[in-house]
């Protein structure tokens, strides 16, 4: 079971594949250091192919506290074009060095492949997908990709996503200057969602999925990890809710736009890894 894996806007595949091992440099809690890969279990022979992005990027806000450069990102622009570009230059990495059964993403990364998918399912329908299983961590699906697929996008959903992008962005960069003991991310009372409150599809932060058709959906099996905490999880919600639900698994590892290091949020991640692996040839 191999997996490629795509990190975040401003980082790096070394970066995201020391995000989810082991780093005790990095971790206040020395008592686990550990996210979830060394907690895979060996007997299903799981592997990940981390690479870089094809642009040099500046650093993700917060992000050159912890780790050194290079840095980069699978687009700059937000435009349906500077998408599509990255498209193809995954086409040619998965010529390349495929093939691969999964796909395990972070942030930008999530936006390059769900939007992979959906382009692919509509415009080539009789071409097998290059990856039977998805893992998307605090990560969304762009607005403007939605409205190039046809799907309605309210000013609502657009105010959403322009707000989180700003909160994103503030929040992340307060690492440098963060004292000991202060919530990094969004608290509980600050919250302008209720994580634990039922999803109504016609309403997923501005966003009516509710009449979404199956081809406009991601049909293969799917994790969603995000954190409630994360001024992104709008995104994270809305892109679950365009995946087929009856082969979706959701977690809220209750932090923010990051990977927890905490056990038992690692050990979960690990068991929804696994899942995953289970339904390739399910």
């Amino acid at each position: 079971m191999r997996f490629l894996c795509l990190h975040g806007k401003g980082t790096s595949g070394s970066i995201f594949k020391t995000q989810t091992d082991q780093d005790t440099s990095l971790v206040p809690d020395l008592t686990f250091p550990a996210s979830f890969r060394p907690l895979l279990d060996p007997s299903k022979k799981i592997s990940f192919d981390f690479i870089d992005a094809p642009f040099p990027s500046s650093p993700a806000a917060g992000v050159d506290v912890f780790y050194p450069p290079p840095y980069y990102a699978f687009w700059h622009g937000s435009s349906v074009k500077d998408i599509r570009a990255s498209h193809r230059w995954l086409q040619e990495l998965i010529a390349q060095r495929g093939p691969y059964d999964g796909v395990m993403m972070f942030s930008q990364g999530c936006s390059l492949i769900s939007s992979y998918l959906l382009y692919h399912q509509l415009e080539t329908p009789h071409l097998p997908l290059p990856f039977r299983v998805a893992v998307f961590i605090c990560g969304g699906l762009s607005l403007p990709i939605l409205e190039d697929l046809g799907i309605y996008v309210s000013q609502e959903a657009w105010d959403w996503d322009a707000r989180s992008a700003v909160e994103l962005q503030v929040k992340a960069a307060s690492v440098a200057t963060m004292r000991p003991g202060v919530e990094r991310w969004i608290s509980r009372d600050q919250m302008a969602w209720d994580p634990d409150a039922p999803v109504d599809e016609s309403d997923v932060f501005g966003l009516d999925v509710s009449g979404v058709p199956s081809d406009v959906r991601i049909r293969i099996p799917t994790v969603h990890v995000f954190g409630s905490k994360d001024p992104r999880f709008p995104a994270a919600i809305q892109l679950a809710h365009l995946c087929d639900a009856s082969r979706r698994r959701m977690f809220d590892h209750q932090g923010g736009h990051d990977i927890p290091r905490k056990k038992d949020v690692s050990r979960k991640i690990a068991e929804l890894i696994e899942w995953s692996a289970s339904m390739v040839d399910a």
